[in-house]
């Protein structure tokens, strides 16, 4: 069998009922009573979601590790057993009311594409591994993408495992009564070389339902700004204070949000603006506002055009500040992500080999692959998901564009691996 036709033949072993069925097999793992989870990380049903896997992975005699973190890893090994291997997954973990697809396909079409290779008799020079990262929702941890961040030493592992949840129980106490649920994995050290990565993942937008399009060529992710507005004004009796003697926080804070509103339109429907938070004080109906608290979030893919928009906040604070003293914090930021030309190009070259139409995107959304891109050759492939409805229990895909991007995702895999 001819290396340059095993992408295609193990693309074709793959089973869309067997993908479907271990992700409704997973969704157990947390089932909440409208069709989502609830998995959050390092919990006993996230421990339940990984002794499934387990034994999937055993089932076709996979190697099995974990690492520092609880990165939960799955290997078929390759002809050259000490090349650097390639990699595909994405997480487990889910939000409290999350969706049963969001980071699950990514690791069930990764699991796929194994079982997939294995039944076509596939080989490959490079290992192919499965990884599903540890908390990447920050729902419990926070922050979020820890076991990616910890892999791509962009994290600290001590400060990571000291992270408590509300509860008061550490990073570390919680892992270490996950990883006693799977006795059988192996220890292995993170942050070893990758030949390159791919992550499957639901899109979390509508874009490709609307456009028909069952493959998302995914090419970067978008830069974020992440900004705390505090608005301080003055107090006074709603009944007797003339309105040209007020200094009101809340008038002057709807004035900026309505001027940075336009300021961060475009035609083309890029930026991405929303005021998420709005605090007010004293928060009595017969009182003048005297302290508001909003925040920002705004995301673009360029980050020149992030810098310009970032600078004009303050300025149009200041000029709608009505008597009010304003302040303006950024708290976050994130550099746009641009994923590996050649690893782009290798996804879409077996997307239009397997005759599936498709478009090239930007995740609006950050993902496990943002730290992965730091450290090897990445790239996603995205699928549609209902609506584009996302971090919700109704979250939805269809059977066939799940079982489209598992193809793609085989092939490039496969690809990449004998390179």
């Amino acid at each position: 069998m001819k290396a340059s036709n095993h992408p295609r033949i193990a693309a074709e072993r793959v089973s869309e009922t067997r993908l479907w069925q271990r992700l409704m097999d997973l969704a157990v793992c947390g089932a909440t009573g409208k069709g989502g989870v609830n998995r959050q990380a390092l919990s006993p049903e996230d421990a339940a979601a990984r002794r499934l896997m387990v034994t999937w992975g055993e089932a076709i005699g996979v190697q099995l590790f974990t690492d520092e973190i609880g990165n939960l890893y799955l290997r078929r090994e390759g002809t050259e057993a000490a090349a650097a291997p390639v990699v595909t997954g994405s997480h487990l973990d889910s939000q409290p009311m999350g969706g049963k697809f969001d980071g699950a396909y990514g690791v069930m079409a990764g699991l796929e594409a194994l079982y997939a290779m294995h039944e076509a008799g596939v080989e490959t020079k490079r290992p192919v591994e499965v990884v599903a990262w540890t908390n990447e929702e920050g729902s419990r941890f926070q922050p979020g993408t820890m076991g990616s961040g910890v892999f791509a030493g962009k994290m600290d592992l001590a400060e990571v495992l000291a992270v408590r949840d509300r509860a008061g129980i550490t990073v570390a106490q919680a892992l270490e009564a996950v990883l006693a649920a799977t006795p059988g994995v192996k220890a292995r050290p993170g942050g070893f070389p990758i030949a390159a990565y791919v992550e499957a993942h639901i899109e979390q937008g509508p874009l490709l339902e609307r456009a028909g399009k069952p493959i998302g060529v995914v090419r970067g992710v978008q830069g974020l700004r992440w900004f705390a507005i505090e608005v301080l004004g003055e107090a006074a009796h709603a009944g007797t204070t003339p309105l040209r003697h007020r200094k009101d926080a809340l008038k002057a804070a709807t004035a900026m949000v309505t001027a940075l509103e336009e300021a961060m339109h475009d035609d083309t429907d890029t930026v991405r603006f929303t005021v998420g938070r709005f605090e007010v004080e004293p928060g009595s109906p017969n009182t003048v506002p005297a302290r508001v608290l909003f925040t920002i979030d705004l995301r673009h893919p360029e980050a020149a055009v992030l810098d310009r928009l970032s600078a004009g906040i303050a300025p149009l604070c200041d000029a709608n500040a009505r008597g009010c003293a304003v302040t303006v914090t950024q708290t976050t930021e994130a550099a746009p992500t641009i994923f590996d030309p050649a690893v782009v190009e290798t996804i879409d070259r077996w997307r239009r080999d397997l005759g599936f139409p498709g478009m090239e995107m930007v995740s609006g959304a950050g993902h496990d692959a943002v730290y992965l891109a730091r450290v090897c050759p990445s790239g996603m492939i995205f699928v549609p998901c209902e609506s584009g409805i996302s971090h919700n229990e109704i979250e939805s895909a269809t059977p066939s564009d799940l079982a489209a991007g598992t193809k793609v995702l085989t092939a490039a895999l496969v690809d990449l691996a004998n390179r």
